[in-house]
This record gives C-alpha cells, structure tokens and sequence, in this order.
C-alpha cells in the first residue's frame, strides 16, 4: 500500500475533485482505454502511464494538454485596439481512471473531464450519494428540471438551508444536482487538519475532497460506495428517487416510436430546449454552436436552435426522425469563428431536447437522453412524505379522547389532565383585519409553546379545514404584529408567570387526530385526499420556518368524573 511522502507533509491531504462511475465497462486497464476517443487522445497528445502498483488496483492515468497557438480572443482585440498581440493557449488535461472492487471509476484534472465520454458515465451516481449523506437541513445548491417547459430551476444559497424550504415540486420535478454539508462519514476529509469544510455536490459526478495519497484515495472511493450499496436516502431527501428512468426495454421502443411521429408534426410545445445539466459551464462560455441532424454541413448559430432541428427531423422519412436526432451532433465553439481550435464540447442532438410524450393516460418526459415516467412517482411521493409526517413519538403528550366527547369538551379537559397546557378553542384573536369571529391562533398550546390543531375527522372535509386552520394562524402570527401581541396577551392572561418569550414566532405545529372512531392513524388509513392537502400544509408551513407533526389521539370508552381528574393532574 502507498504511504505518504515527505513532499505532501506540509499541504493539505485532500483536494476537491470530481468523481465518476462508468458503467459498461470491465475493469481492466484494457477496457478503460478502449472507451477512450482516438480523436481527443491524439488532441491531447496523450501520455499513458499504468500506476497499478502504487494504488493498489487497476488504473490508467492519461495526460496531456489543449494547445491552441493564438487565443481566440487576440485577433478580437487587434482589430479593436490596432496592437499586435499574440498569446496561445495551453489547457493541461489529466485524467486517472481506476477499478475499484469491480467498479470503474474517473477523475479529471484540469480539462481531463473532457476525455470521459458521456455515454459511460453513471448519470445518478453523485446524486446517489448525495441523498444519502448529505444534511437534508444544510442544502446549498440545487438544480430540478420541471419537464413540460424547459424550465431549469437553480438555486444556490451558500450558507445553507433546510430542502424543504426551496420549494420543490417533489412529483413533478426531477432534481439534476444537489448540493450540502455532508452529514458525517469517515473520510480522509474527517483527519485533514488543514481543512475543515466538508461540502459535497451530486449529479452525474460527485465533487467532494478526496484523498489526495493512493490508500486514502481508494479508501474514500470504497466508503462512497459503500454508502451507495449499503444506505438508504434520507427521509427528507428520498424522493429525488422517486422519479426513476424508464428501464424497460420494449417501453423505451414505443417511446422512441412515438417521439418519431411527433417529431414529423408541426411544432406544439411538447417538445423543448434542456441544456445538459452536466454542462451547464460549457453552455454559458460557448459563443457559437454548430448543428447536424443528417446533414454534411453544421448549421451555426450563436445558440442552439430548436427550430432547425425540428425542421430537419421533420423532414426526414418516418422511422428515421428519432434516429437523426440521435445520430446529430452538437459542438460548442468559445470563439464566433467556430475553428477546431475552439471546441469546447461536442454532443448528440438528443441531449439538447426534452419531449413529452404520452401512451393511452400516462405521461413520459425525455430529458438528457433519459426517458422519465412522472406520473408514476406522484403517490410515492406523496406517501413518503405523510409517512415523514405521521410520528409515533410526538413532541406534544395528549390524553386519550372519550368517544362520546365533543371536540371542545376534549379541548377543555386537556389542560386538567396535562398541566402546562393552555385551551384556545373558539379563544380568537382579533385584528382590523380579521374584524368578525377573529382567528383560532390553535386548539391547544403546548408547554414548550408548539401550536397543537385538534380534528376528530369522520372524511376529509373536516381535515382539510384543519389544515386551512392552521396556514391562516401561521401566516396571521408571522404577518400581523396585532395579532401577534393579542396572542401574548391571552397567554400571559391564561398562563400566569409564563407568557411567550420576547421576539416569539411560531416554529412547529402539531396535527392532533382522532381519526374516525378511534382507528390508528397511518399512511393507510389517512383519506387518500387528506394525504395530499396534507403534504401541500406542511410544504407551505415548512417554507416559513414551522416544523410540522401529525400525531393520531387515542380513544377511550369511559370518561373519568371531574373530580377524579383533578386528582390525576394532582
């Protein structure tokens, strides 16, 4: 095994990188090299070295270099300033590629990224890790493509926020790359005394320090994946999984079948422009882009053109449309000029689109190459997340509730039999806003001030007016100064000695539901409609800094007298 050496003593042990896993290929140095591009080897006027011995395992390492005798920009500037200037352009390229108990696996230095083929590259693997190592409260960059319109949402928030205040459409979107703290993990990141920060990006790669010595290099490569073969995603991630591609084979046909008869029609929307989310920088510095669907000579354009490619598919004899797109090609050039010395990245066509298409009542999206089904993900989704929201151990203690009782005979008797607790039923707050009845702030207040929202529920109408409840009593706390300090009041009023401390808002609200005559309260036996508003509550809630629970009552047969229930809370 290698050790370190005297030359890394005084620097950092690790270094960020991106990590790829290829799939399809053997691993062997033979393998690895035979799905490298002749074309971009010669480019780079590639070395090959084979440092098996040092790490350990199967590896190939290829350097070399981009040259370019003139940058792009000197002819620009000459014509500008009328100076003479003459600057090349030399890019290094590295590339180390291993096998690591079965799996091939790649790191680019410099421009090295760019010998990796697309076509290898395992496009969940960095998102798979991320879901399952990352701190679903510290996410820091976040890009979800929500098919249907082209439309790329990107967020970045480098102090980081809980994902479940970014808004994500959690049926309906399909997450490309996140982003966060990674959430404890034994890496060689954990033993690096010269840096602490501990971030990690996901999508097709996964960007994170790894070891920069051989052993500490394959050491965090196996811990990735074992967290990938052995771990579950977090809860408050698992539905980036939900929305999972299209695997069958014979469906993927009828897709592509399908596509091709909507791409010999007159252009209705279905079909789109999607940049490559692995390629979002070679996108913002290309200045010129060159097309070919069937076709000897590029059409060039200073963005990618969905007209003409449409117009070319179009064009072509049905069977073959799908197949031109496919088969075209992209090149991104940095410079208007679009010489070879420019390249920057070249792609198929099919990559550039996303499309929508629909078998009988299901929908299926292609997005990056990449059929989708979403559709299919909504009630797990949907499911997952009331299954998050149902807790057996609530934060909030309540009594069994007598069947015979009435919702406000339940409300009262609370605070008898749990000291600490404050009733608010039909107790309003009134503001200029909210002139007539007011509004219920909550049923019940916990001792450590959680706002608790009681439902005997027979249907879902009386749980989605719960629900209502509680946006309204939120929003009115958050918003309205008057009806914030007329809440205090009723407090410090009922609670002698304990009112809500200075600068209070509200930050977790509790469903408490005795769910028709008293059955346990699960993901099964919560309406199908509940689930849903439920899921839209919480969403909402969660946005503005409130935690939210769903907790289901016990029921009881027998009441004890009101005597014996000062006894008890004695």
């Amino acid at each position: 095994m290698a050790t370190s050496t005297s030359s890394t003593s005084s620097t950092s042990s690790t270094s960020k990188r991106t990590l790829y896993r290829l799939t399809g290929v053997a691993p062997t140095v033979d393998a690895m090299f035979d799905v490298l591009s002749p074309e971009q080897l010669e480019a780079v006027d590639a070395q090959l070295q084979f440092p098996e011995e040092r790490l350990g395992v199967p590896a190939l390492l290829i350097t070399g270099s981009f040259e370019q005798p003139v940058a792009s920009w000197c002819g620009e500037i000459n014509r500008t300033t009328g100076c003479e200037v003459s600057r090349p352009v030399n890019r290094s390229a590295g590339l180390l590629m291993l096998a690591v108990d079965g799996e091939v696996y790649a790191i680019g230095y410099d421009q090295g990224f760019r010998l990796v083929p697309d076509r290898v590259k395992d496009r969940r693997f960095g998102l798979g890790f991320v879901i399952r190592r990352v701190d679903p409260a510290q996410i820091r960059d976040l890009v979800a493509h929500t098919p249907g319109g082209g439309r790329t949402d990107i967020t970045l928030v480098p102090g980081g926020t809980p994902v479940w205040s970014l808004g994500v459409q959690e049926h309906a979107q399909i997450v490309r790359r996140l982003g966060g703290r990674l959430d404890g993990m034994r890496l060689t990141i954990g033993q690096d005394n010269r840096t602490k920060i501990s971030s990690v990006e996901g999508g097709t790669g996964l960007r994170m320090r790894l070891g920069v010595d051989a052993a500490d290099l394959v050491a965090d490569i196996r811990a990735i994946a074992g967290v990938l073969r052995d771990e579950t995603p977090s809860p408050a991630l698992e539905f980036v999984e939900h929305i999972v591609p299209v695997k069958d084979d014979g469906l993927v046909t009828r897709l592509e079948e399908r596509l091709d008869d909507l791409l010999g029609e007159q252009p209705d929307g279905r079909i789109a422009v999607a940049v490559p989310s692995d390629h979002w920088d070679d996108y913002a510095a290309a200045q010129a882009f060159a097309i070919k669907v069937h076709s000897k000579d590029a059409y060039l354009t200073d963005d990618f053109s969905l007209e003409y490619v449409l117009n070319r598919a179009r064009v072509q004899r049905p069977g073959t449309r799908f197949a031109a797109l496919r088969d075209g090609t992209v090149t991104l050039y940095s410079h208007t000029r679009a010489e070879k010395d420019d390249v920057i990245w070249t792609s198929h066509v099919l990559r550039w689109i996303e499309a929508e298409v629909a078998l009988g009542v299901r929908r299926f999206f292609l997005l990056d190459g990449q059929w989708y089904e979403i559709g299919e993900a909504y009630l797990a989704a949907i499911r997952s997340q009331v299954e998050r929201l149902i807790t057996g151990t609530p934060s909030v203690d309540l009594p069994a509730w007598v069947l015979g009782d009435t919702e406000r005979t339940y409300n009262e008797s609370v605070p008898d039999l749990r000291p600490g607790y404050v009733c608010f039923d039909r107790d309003n707050v009134r503001t200029a806003l909210h002139r007539g009845n007011g509004v219920e702030i909550c049923d019940l207040l916990s001792p450590d001030d959680v706002l608790v929202m009681v439902k005997r529920a027979k249907g879902s109408d009386a749980l989605s007016h719960l629900f209502g409840q509680a946006v309204v009593a939120v929003q009115t706390l958050l918003h309205s100064p008057e009806a914030m300090d007329g809440f205090a009041r009723k407090v410090a009023t009922a609670r002698p000695g304990r009112g809500l401390a200075e600068g209070f808002r509200p930050s977790k609200v509790t469903f408490a539901i005795l769910l028709k005559n008293g059955t346990d309260l699960t993901a099964d036996t919560l309406f199908p409609f509940s689930q849903v508003t439920l899921v839209q509550t919480a969403k909402l809630l969660e946005a503005w800094g409130v935690a939210v629970e769903v907790t289901g009552i016990q029921a009881a047969t027998a009441t004890p007298s009101r005597a014996g229930i000062r006894r008890l809370a004695a």
